[in-house]
């Protein structure tokens, strides 16, 4: 009886610690809306591709469809996770650990962001959907060490469809459709279905 106790109390010390050292409020809603957004982008996008626009003015209306696609993206991860932790009697806030999370997560994205204007400068159009689905599957990568681990297997798969587009740069916007778009529906609605209800 007493073994069982001290069993007990140890596995709710372990979970109150993984409770302070990782951010367990991400929704798998969030992921699906956020799949919907970037396929929605990439429709806009071939559209805007196809279009027989001055090349200049397509570069200027992709990269500002780029920034809102992104605030939109980020605002609903933040809104859908704020709602869950709420849901589950947890405080949302910015602690220490998630500034860690959102470094680690945001620091990738950075590089990549830069590295991508920079192709975009140089003339490079076609290998920067490669070189974002390589840095966002590292940045999720980063992501699993403060939150749930499984999304570093999204994290993969960005990665491979990164190396495969950058050898298949005519279908580059097919694996970014397929990179942001089908996988994040797909592993939210995973997440949402095994993780989120397991745990409710």
């Amino acid at each position: 009886m007493e073994n069982k106790e001290v069993i007990n109390t140890l596995s709710e010390i372990r979970n109150m610690m993984a409770k302070s050292t990782k951010v367990l409020s991400l929704s798998g809603i969030s992921s699906i809306v956020v799949g919907c957004f970037a396929l929605v982008a990439s429709f806009i996008a071939n559209m805007i591709i196809n279009n027989e626009w001055p090349h200049y003015y397509k570069v200027r209306v992709l990269m500002i469809m780029s920034v809102v696609l992104f605030l939109l993206c980020f605002g609903s991860v933040l809104f859908f996770s704020k709602r869950k932790a709420e849901k589950s009697g947890m405080v949302f806030k910015f602690n220490q650990t998630v500034k860690k999370m959102l470094w680690n997560f945001f620091l990738p994205l950075m590089i990549g962001g830069i590295v991508c204007v920079g192709l975009i400068y140089q003339g490079h159009y076609g290998l920067t959907s490669s070189f974002m689905l390589l840095f966002y599957g590292l940045a999720l990568i980063n992501l699993s060490n403060y939150t749930f681990s499984n999304i570093k297997y999204l994290g993969y798969i960005q990665l491979i469809l990164g190396i495969i587009d950058f050898l298949m740069i005519k279908y580059s916007l097919l694996f970014w459709a397929l990179g942001f778009g089908i996988s994040h529906i797909a592993y939210g609605i995973f997440f949402y279905c095994y993780i989120e209800k397991k745990n409710e």
